[in-house]
């Protein structure tokens, strides 16, 4: 066994510090320098650029949905194998380690960190979209046509088409992205507070490549992590960028084109800037209690001042489908329903998978003190409940509003502007649609924050206190990235950037794989000794 002191020394030897940096070579120069060029060629041939992207997306969706679907329902049942085996009893930090927050704390932080910007881009349109297709409807939404459903209700079964409609939308925001996201997390934990090895995505492959996870191998693991947090999460930026636009549109007719693009852009990365400064208490702790609240709030209201027996019904009810069809909607092979499989299921896992080791290695660092068994099933089913009740809330209203009057706005407005639509026909709708821009705007700037940690923290070698400097850099970046791919997207600003998303996450797929069958051997060799593991000098 070596000494996982020995191991932190080592890793740290590949550690270069020009001007007062503390960079991990060779992850960083490589990550920077590529993320840098690709930058500047996508300005430079953006017609070029636009076809390519156009090309991408659906050329991985249409190919390899299967591989994405099967994927998912593996790291849903690897899930499940932790929970109920004796490996649940594992604690992360060992034996005697404690919890450090409440779970009132933990569960508000597992929920930040994972949708914020998803949910209310997709709270309301998404929903809409399904419950229109299963009615039969025919509609193009963002290049994704809708005019077949997984789950087709009977003509004219209104309620049908409701719940089949939730229960399709809950099928992307539940089990199956939590549990991606509890995989990474779980690792990460695991291995950072068990074998005492660097909170970084190569430590998590100790136990199968030993030593070697110190050389080119981890070297090749953290550059893809990098990618895939760095292009998921310009992805969940341009989706906030292009609804608070669409919002402020909405509200003061401001501009929507590609100078306002850049302008939002910027002037949040320069906010998110700011909360780097001042650090992860005075920043995007203070951040992410304020959303949560605000979100909260929001939710409450809508829930109350909304169509409330509606919203509660379209709860319930999409939430029993959901479990009914969960097994057919998972089904990755002989599907029908490509426009369901490929231009939104494919598309979420890749979006999920890349996201997720920003939103894992948030969740390990909140997580040490807690079993196995208490980690898995509160990362993925209180969330779960969350999702659920978000888009019953906000989904159900608008599908009430569309019930009631098939000419509602809410129904052909564009996708961003879809929750402002449903809000105006509610009470206080110019508060409440300010609060709803105000949310997306601050979910911006609380995931760049959290986001040019994370990658930090992967580029210099799992060090947590590496220079600010280094946060500013690709806090800077992450901006660029996501005004670069909106830029080249033009009218479909959005499809560039799905499309570098599907395009890490293929890859970062088969790391996640390979995650669980080491984590597994990990587990399994701490369940065997009893207490804290010791790194292993090899796989065993």
């Amino acid at each position: 066994m070596s000494n996982p002191e020995t191991t932190d020394y080592e890793i740290g030897q590949d550690n270069i510090r020009p001007f007062g940096l503390d960079i991990h070579n060779p992850v960083f120069v490589v990550s920077a320098l590529t993320i840098i060029v690709f930058v500047l060629l996508t300005l430079a041939f953006q017609e070029e650029a636009t076809e390519f992207f156009g090309w991408l997306r659906p050329f991985l969706t249409s190919n390899f949905d299967w591989f994405f679907l099967l994927s998912a329902n593996i790291f849903v049942l690897f899930g499940v194998l932790l929970v109920v085996t004796p490996l649940g009893s594992v604690r992360l930090g060992g034996p005697d380690a404690k919890p450090e927050y409440s779970y009132l704390g933990w569960f508000a932080m597992l929920f930040a960190a994972g949708m914020g910007i998803g949910l209310m881009f997709f709270g309301v349109s998404e929903p809409m979209s399904h419950f229109a297709s299963s009615m039969g409807g025919t509609s193009l939404e963002n290049g994704v046509r809708t005019d077949w459903a997984p789950l087709g209700a009977a003509a004219g079964d209104v309620e049908a088409a409701r719940n089949l409609g939730m229960a399709a939308t809950i099928f992307h925001w539940a089990l199956h992205p939590w549990a991606i996201y509890a995989v990474v997390a779980l690792a990460l934990a695991f291995f950072a507070y068990n074998y005492n090895l660097p909170l970084t995505l190569r430590s998590a492959f100790y136990p199968i490549f030993g030593e070697a996870v110190w050389g080119w191998v981890g070297h090749v693991i953290d550059t893809l992590a990098v990618f895939a947090t760095l292009f998921g999460l310009a992805t969940s930026l341009g989706f906030g960028t292009e609804q608070a636009l669409a919002g402020l549109n909405y509200l003061f007719g401001t501009p929507t084109g590609d100078g306002a693009r850049v302008l939002l852009i910027s002037v949040i990365t320069i906010i998110a800037l700011i909360s780097v400064l001042r650090g992860l208490d005075g920043g995007v702790k203070v951040l992410s209690e304020i959303n949560i609240a605000l979100a909260a709030l929001l939710m409450i209201f809508v829930i109350f001042v909304g169509p409330t027996a509606a919203i509660f019904e379209t709860i319930l009810g999409g939430g029993v489908a959901y479990v009914k069809e969960v097994v057919p909607l998972s089904n990755p092979f002989g599907r029908e329903d490509a426009n369901f499989s490929q231009g939104w299921t494919a598309f979420y896992w890749a979006w999920w998978i890349s996201w997720s080791p920003f939103v894992g290695m948030f969740i390990a660092r909140v997580s040490r003190g807690r079993t196995v068994r208490e980690f898995v099933i509160c990362v993925v089913f209180v969330p779960t409940v969350v999702s659920i009740l978000w888009m019953g809330a906000f989904g159900g209203t608008a599908i009430d509003q569309v019930i009631a009057n098939p000419e509602a706005a809410v129904q052909s407005a564009s996708l961003e502007l879809k929750l402002f639509e449903m809000l105006k026909d509610l009470p206080l709708a110019w508060l409440t649609s300010f609060l709803g821009i105000v949310l997306v705007i601050v979910f911006f700037v609380t995931s760049s924050d959290s986001g040019s940690l994370v990658i930090d923290t992967i580029t210099a070698g799992g060090k947590t206190d590496a220079p600010v400097s280094q946060r500013v850099f690709w806090c800077t970046f992450e901006g660029l990235v996501a005004a670069a791919l909106l830029l080249v997207g033009g009218a479909g600003a959005l499809t560039a950037l799905q499309a570098m998303a599907v395009s890490t996450g293929f890859p970062f797929t088969i790391v996640l794989l390979l995650m669980c069958v080491s984590l597994f051997i990990g587990l399994n060799r701490a369940r065997r000794q009893g207490t804290q593991a010791t790194a292993p000098t090899q796989a065993e």
